[in-house]
């Protein structure tokens, strides 16, 4: 099967079909028209855009050993045929879309999170000639809120500044800035000024991010490019039959199978995954709070075979959230980043948030999202699972446009709402009546509306280590672990289940109005009434409690607080609750996870005040 053209479009337009199609004649196929197509310089930006997500996709999903070093090559030495169209002057525009970022050769340019900054200073190397990140002041000075946030924070490191800043106009931002910073380049200049600030961490980050500074900097030929911010895996898995496709997936049959082994990484590897996620984050216009905040000291790594490796971590205890526990995670495929996913969880139930880059959708999409659940249920051991409404649709026209509420649908999940069930089955018949038939975007902007669930039993195994304990250790060298065997059975469809209406929003809300009820609105009142009054109905001494316990005591006495009987509570419940507060400031979550699980009375009170 030869390529049938020379036309680079028509080249681009086979080699596009072929690439996810597995047999020996589109595999010959690929070949040729990769070296076809090596041959072509690509003058038009959307020619090099599809090459480019070409080769990523078949680096990810290669269909033969010979393939790889063809590919890798190509991939190491695009960002030339960026600097030749950039030469042409073609328009550059193009490359800075959401979902084509981060090409090797292309500039960028965001607003980013002070923690994100400050790691992308120290990422990318400089030099005497080069700026590189640097500050895009063009943008800058004429953004007037931006001004605002100028004149209030600058003077924490600019002796004498307010003396302009709070009473003139026209003020000279740039002069003040060039005096004080001397022979300094700019962006690392500010970035020390605000490590310096005797302030918490979060304060610190959250006066920076009250700039909105643009930050522009260019990829060059740098490995933290889309392009190049691959790795060699540890043993290839080439294709050679079809792909799976979502028809082919069993959630339940896949939920079912033994739970992954688990590697326990050391902090240097953990260092090195925190690393590699942010180079793939920040490439793409993303920030995530785990991947952003992640503790390299809680990485662990799973291999679930055909190429596909994934790796989850937590947070450090001074970032947790007050009430969830907070997991974060991405896949590799051979040494490709393909996804991130995050999960955040209460008792048996867990939030997930998965997101396949759009260069790798056709690749066993729905397998590898079984995959992730298979190991978000073995380490938290949830068995109640939801997706959130943006995921399904809900201000986000990407979803719809990609009929994302089916995908999951598909795979078993329900709507959570009585109403939209309904609808779905509705929908259901007339699919099932008319193969042609495709659900409207405003159907499908109704039916995300509300989460969709999918409820397994658990039957648990008792584990030789538990997965709690491995997390956090920190230890130098590599263990391994089984967690959790699950075996799962879809809950009854249609009905309706404990967590449907649960939010922990709706827990902040109830007690929001109550401190604008009894206590004026004074946050500091009513946290200090809360916690005396459960500090005395627990008689808990915590004098000897770390910071960030304490911490815990203060956000979940606001719970307790709401709890009209916790006086009477049993001695044993009492005990469990202390342990529970106590353990959110643990090395791992997983810890904290696990006590909520176990502790009825409170799991009830949490479902009747949050519903």
């Amino acid at each position: 099967m030869p390529p049938t053209s020379h036309d680079p479009d028509q080249l681009l337009t086979q080699l596009e079909a072929a690439k996810n199609r597995i047999d020996s004649a589109h595999s010959s196929l690929v070949t040729k028209l990769l070296a076809q197509l090596s041959t072509l310089q690509l003058d038009d930006p959307h020619q090099l855009i599809r090459f480019h997500e070409c080769l990523l996709f078949l680096r990810a999903f290669p269909h033969a050993p010979s393939l790889i070093p063809r590919i890798e090559n190509l991939l190491h030495t695009f960002h030339l045929r960026i600097e030749k169209l950039r030469a042409a002057h073609a328009d550059m525009s193009l490359f800075d879309d959401f979902d084509t970022s981060g090409i090797a050769g292309t500039t960028m340019q965001d607003a980013l999170s002070f923690d994100v900054a400050h790691w992308l200073l120290r990422r990318i190397p400089r030099n005497r000639i080069s700026r590189n990140p640097e500050i895009a002041w063009n943008d800058y000075w004429e953004d007037y809120p931006s001004e605002r946030a100028r004149g209030t924070i600058w003077p924490r490191f600019i002796p004498l500044l307010e003396e302009d800043a709070d009473v003139e106009a026209n003020i000279p931002w740039q002069r003040w800035l060039d005096s004080a910073r001397g022979r300094e380049n700019p962006l690392p200049w500010l970035i020390q000024r605000f490590e310096q600030l005797p302030l918490p961490a979060r304060q610190r980050a959250e006066l920076y991010d009250s700039l909105r500074l643009p930050i522009r900097w260019r990829l060059e030929n740098l490995k933290l490019s889309r392009t190049r911010n691959f790795t060699r895996p540890r043993r290839f898995y080439f294709h050679t039959a079809p792909l799976i496709q979502r028809s082919e997936v069993s959630l339940s049959r896949e939920l079912a199978q033994p739970a992954p082994k688990f590697e326990k990484l050391s902090l240097a590897a953990g260092e090195s995954v925190m690393h590699a996620i942010r180079d793939v984050m920040v490439v793409r216009y993303r920030e995530l709070y785990g991947t952003t905040l992640g503790d390299p000291h809680t990485v662990l790594r799973a291999d679930l075979g055909r190429g596909v490796v994934m790796h989850f971590w937590g947070l450090p205890p001074s970032r947790r959230l007050p009430l969830r526990a907070y997991l974060a995670g991405y896949t590799l495929k051979n040494g490709v980043p393909i996804n991130y996913v995050e999960a955040i969880g209460l008792c048996e139930w867990i939030e997930v948030g998965f997101n396949t880059f759009y260069t790798y959708r056709q690749g066993e999409t729905a397998w590898i999202y079984a995959q992730t659940l298979r190991c978000l249920r073995a380490l938290t051991a949830a068995n109640c699972i939801s997706i959130y409404p943006y995921q399904i649709g809900q201000n986000n026209d990407e979803a719809i446009d990609s009929g994302a509420f089916w995908f999951y649908r598909k795979l078993g999940f329900r709507p959570g709402r009585a109403d939209l069930q309904k609808l779905c089955e509705k929908e259901e018949k007339k699919i099932a009546a008319n193969r042609e038939y495709k659900t409207p975007a405003r159907i499908l902007k109704r039916l995300a509306e509300a989460h969709m669930f999918y409820e397994v039993a658990r039957a648990d195994v008792e584990m030789a280590i538990p997965v709690s304990s491995m997390i956090g250790k920190g230890t130098t060298s590599s263990r391994a672990v089984h967690a959790t065997n699950c075996s799962p059975a879809l809950a009854a469809e249609g009905h309706p289940g404990p967590w449907d209406t649960f939010s922990t929003r709706n827990l902040g809300l109830q007690i929001n109005r109550r401190m604008a009820r009894d206590f004026n609105g004074d946050s500091q009142k009513i946290r200090q009434a809360s916690t005396a009054a459960v500090t005395r109905a627990l008689k808990i001494n915590p004098r000897r409690w770390t910071q960030t316990q304490i911490q815990s005591l203060d956000n979940w006495s606001l719970i307790l607080a709401l709890i009209p009987n916790l006086t009477s509570w049993t001695p044993v419940e009492k005990s469990q609750l202390i342990k529970l507060i106590r353990a959110k400031s643990a090395p791992n979550e997983i810890t904290y996870l696990d006590h909520t699980q176990h502790h009825a009375r409170l799991r009830a009170e949490l479902l009747r005040l949050g519903s």
